[in-house]
Parts: C-alpha cells; structure tokens; sequence
C-alpha cells in the first residue's frame, strides 16, 4: 500500500491508501446535455508581494494555462468571479487584464467564457444609485468589447444603497436595456459575501426570488440564464421552475449539484446547467460525469460525480468565502500551478486539518489527477510545517 499521511484536528497522524487517478479521458466531442462552467482561480507570481492589502501579482502563464487545461475538458471558463477573488485580492486593475486575457485565450481555444460584470472599481463604500448603474455600465461595456460574455455580479454598492425592491428593479432595467448581448444574472448569497444581505430587496429567498423573476419579466431578451449561489437546493429548483423559455438555470450550489444537475425534478426543467467554483477543483471528474449524460447513463453520471459532493462541502466549509484557498491548493496539488500560494495572502486562510480532509476527500473521489504528484506536494507540505511523518 502507498500511504497518504493525514492529519487530524488533534494533531493525530493517519494513514489511508493512495487512490489511482480516475483514469477520466478528454472528450472527442462538445458536451451536450448540460452546459458547464469551471469558474476559475488565479495565480500568483511565487516571488511577488502578494500579501494582504497589495495589487495582485499575477503568474500570467500558469493562470491562463489553468484555463486552457479547462477548456480542454469541453467546459467553459467562468472568469473574473468571485473565485477569482473578486474583492478578497484581486484588484481592479488586475480583473481588467484577466478579462482581457482570458477572452483571448477563449478565442484561441474555441472555448466559451463568460466574465463577472460588478461596481468594485469604484473605491468609495457609498454611492448613489445613478453611480452605481454608471459603474455597471462601464465595466458591462468593457466586457462586451472583450467579446465576452457577461455575468452581472450582485453588487455591495448596490445592497449598501438600495432601499428596496424597486430600487433593484430599476437599476437593472437601466443596466441591461445598455447590454448589447444577453447577460447571466448572479445572486450571491450571504454564505458567499455577508455584505450582500437583503440582496433584492428582501432577507428572505421566496420574497427576494420574485422581484428577481419580475426583473427577468421585464427585461425580455435580456438575460441569458441565472447563477444561483444561495446553497439551498429549494430556493433554486423553485425558480428554475419559474424561469421564461430560454432561461437557463445555472447551479452555483456548490452543496447540492450532483442532484441539481443531474435529472431531479418532473417539470419542463428538470435539471439546472453549472457554473460552479467546484469544478475549477475537480474538471476531469466534472467532464466525464457530464460526458456520461451524454451517452445516456445517468448511472456513471452518480457514480463518478456523487463522490464529490462530499470534497466540495469541505472546500466551501464555514466561513464559506475562504472556499477559494482550497480550489487552489487543489490546482497545486494537480500541478496546476507552483507553489500553494494565493493573492491577498488568502492560502494562509484554512488550517492544516481541513486541507487534510480536502486530500482525504479528493483521494476518496478520484479527484487527484497524477496521485503521487499529490501525495508528493502534501508530504512536503506537512514536513514544512513541522510535521513529523
């Protein structure tokens, strides 16, 4: 048996067997019966001054070869989203040049991408609500002529500023009546960010969730799908089933996606397409559970993908917003970049227990793509940090 050491939250050593990759292949083909984004991380430069509080310093050549490595998958690139540490180190400049970048690299590899539209260039907590539609725009048109698709991302500004509903409703009219393509609407929740309680108009999801359907209503064309990051499997299937025609629901539960994805419900719509952080973590797994709907066998669909669910509920663990320290300290242990580090200093933000867990789950799911490379990158890791092994 090859060990993988693990360590407990009393410090205890144990030991389980190494897992063989799951041996996924890259499809020959599109994907077919879902449509699904990995939305992405970002690397940092090893030597830059990536600590808390400074621009971030981006390794261009790993971040970008992490997307390419995505699309050879057959999944789209969410990018410039709060995975990509939109507000928690990624500045604005930075997001600017991502956008950039990522859409070329799209271009190159015949893959789609969309990208976060928010108001966080602008550095002053408060603005009014005529700022805030002005920095929507501004960064709404700039991805358009990215040639990128847009994600219009909930707003601190807006939730600091709007006194209910109405206000929401009108900002949006405003906002997507100046989009020149149909545009996916995000709904963040608290887990996510905090600053976004209230988010339109309403603390709780059935009141919050019509005025988002009214704002779909009222801008027919418009929008493309919806993103739904609440973590509450109800919330979402209860506005998947309200949607207009050619609507898409895309899951952004990073809890419950193997049923939301896969065939659950009896309605028109009875499942929810996918754009999720966890699949930035675990592509390969991602692209042969979808590869296996294609072929019709929603047997091997639960099987390869169930197993994960549990991983991604330890990367997206309390507090939620840190889960992105775990999607790349995973993108490290698959080789996907150099060092485990991150923007913003954010991969000091989980212990050494809960990544264990994470290499625990990850071996038990398949999800570590060359396991010895893995196996390697951990035991360093802990010998670092003055594990005894």
């Amino acid at each position: 048996m090859t060990a993988l050491r693990l360590l407990s939250a009393s410090g205890a050593l144990t030991d389980a067997e190494l897992n063989s990759s799951g041996g996924y292949a890259r499809p020959t083909a599109p994907l077919r019966s879902r449509v699904a984004y990995a939305a992405a991380h970002v690397v940092p430069v090893v030597w830059g001054d990536n600590t808390p509080g400074q621009p971030a310093d981006i390794d261009w050549d790993s971040t970008l070869a992490f997307r390419r490595n995505v699309y050879s998958w057959g999944l789209g690139v969410a990018d410039a989203m709060d995975t990509a540490q939109r507000n928690m180190g990624l500045d604005a400049a930075a997001t600017r040049e991502l956008i950039s970048r990522s859409a070329q690299v799209a271009r190159e590899e015949g893959g789609s991408v969309v990208v976060g539209v928010n108001t966080d260039h602008v550095e002053e907590a408060h603005i009014s609500l005529d700022q805030v539609i002005d920095a929507y725009k501004s960064q709404l048109h700039f991805t358009e002529e990215q040639g990128a698709g847009p994600v219009l991302m909930a707003s601190r500004h807006l939730a600091r500023v709007a006194a209910g509903a109405d206000d929401y409703r009108r900002v949006y009219r405003e906002v997507l009546s100046s989009a020149t393509t149909p545009v996916v609407l995000h709904w963040l929740g608290t887990a996510f960010d905090p600053e976004l309680s209230g988010y339109f108009g309403a603390d709780d999801w059935q009141t919050a969730s019509g005025v988002l359907l009214d704002i779909i209503a009222e801008n027919p064309g418009k929008v493309a799908g919806v993103k739904m990051s609440l973590l509450n499997a109800e919330s979402e299937i209860s506005v998947r089933e309200r949607l207009p025609e050619g609507v898409r629901m895309f899951t952004g539960d990073d809890f419950n996606y193997v049923s939301l994805i896969g065939d659950c419900g009896t309605g028109a719509r009875p499942y929810s397409d996918a754009l999720l952080g966890a699949f930035a973590a675990i592509t390969p797994v991602a692209s042969a559970a979808i590869q296996a709907l294609d072929a019709g066998d929603p047997a091997a669909y639960q099987r390869i993908l169930g197993p994960t669910e549990e991983l991604s509920r330890q990367v997206f663990a309390a507090p939620t917003f840190y889960y992105k320290t775990g999607v790349a300290f995973l993108a490290w242990l698959n080789g996907h970049q150099p060092a485990f580090q991150m923007v913003g200093g954010l991969h000091s933000a989980r212990s050494l227990p809960h990544l264990s867990r994470i290499v625990e789950l990850a071996n038990a799911s398949l999800a570590l793509e060359d396991p010895e490379l893995a196996r390697e990158r951990w035991h360093g890791m802990l010998r670092l940090n003055g594990v005894s092994l």
